[in-house]
């Protein structure tokens, strides 16, 4: 069914969501990006599924947007380059919007959309070694789509310390932060997860799902128009000279004309 995911429904209703390209460390590519989307929906909709957990295969938990992805995107005229940034977009709202408690799994480094990816889990419980950051900058791009999942998490004063400086942290900074709601050694990592998830168990599923929306309408608000604003700022860097420069540097290997 999925190339780039897996997704398992267990006997007590909660859904495993693997991220499962381990050899690229889980970056986001167009295949990814639409299986997500899809299973967020399908296990959204699903009666049977009480709780998500979003997890990833291998070393990392994700690394980002795929250089490749990125690349493709540099090299596309603008409405494709529209049409891609709002399949990222969509992807993430899906997953915010996911009428389940989407519990993050985090064993592994998350970098640029992978730190979005925690920001819309309801909550995060990250490995004490692995490593964070909002790394868009490095290469002349901005952390657009996620921006407002990431803020939301943070709050705007916490955001700023790392939005965008592009500088790596730790779990016990990620905590700190408020990305991560604990942060537990790789042992123990399973166990914090049960912990979150049985509680559920034992919640009437529509008033989970009804409390989750709430939540989310009294938070921050993230409509379309916040979306939509988010898609045209991605757009326009993908078309600036520094995003040009960044991406071909990463891939000839020398740093950019910026860094010092």
């Amino acid at each position: 069914m999925f190339q780039t995911i897996t997704a398992d429904i267990d006997a007590r209703g909660v859904a495993r969501l693997t991220l499962n390209r381990p050899e690229k460390h889980n970056a986001l590519n167009a295949a990814m990006i639409a299986e997500l989307t899809r299973a967020a929906q399908a296990l959204g909709a699903d009666p049977a599924v009480r709780v998500v957990i979003l997890q990833a295969a291998g070393e990392s938990f994700c690394a980002g947007g795929d250089l490749g992805w990125m690349r493709d995107q540099m090299a596309a005229d603008g409405p494709t380059r529209a049409v891609e940034a709002t399949k990222l977009a969509l992807m993430l709202n899906a997953l915010n919007i996911c009428p389940k408690p989407v519990i993050g799994r985090i064993h592994g480094n998350a970098f640029g959309g992978g730190v979005g990816m925690m920001a819309v889990c309801d909550v995060a419980i990250g490995a004490t070694p692995a490593r964070f950051g909002l790394t868009e900058t490095r290469l002349g791009l901005i952390p657009a789509t996620i921006g407002p999942y990431v803020l939301a998490r943070m709050g705007e004063a916490l955001a700023r310390r790392v939005f965008m400086s592009a500088r790596l942290f730790g779990a016990d900074e990620a905590v700190r932060l408020q990305l991560l709601a604990r942060a537990v050694e790789v042992a123990d990592l399973d166990a914090a997860i049960e912990a979150e998830v049985a509680p559920y168990l034992a919640c009437a599923p529509g008033a989970v799902a009804e409390a989750k929306a709430l939540a989310r309408r009294l938070g921050p608000p993230i409509d379309q128009g916040v979306i939509e604003a988010t898609i045209a700022a991605l757009v326009a860097r993908w078309e600036s000279p520094e995003a040009a420069e960044g991406i071909a540097a990463f891939f000839d290997r020398r740093k950019p004309g910026w860094a010092r």
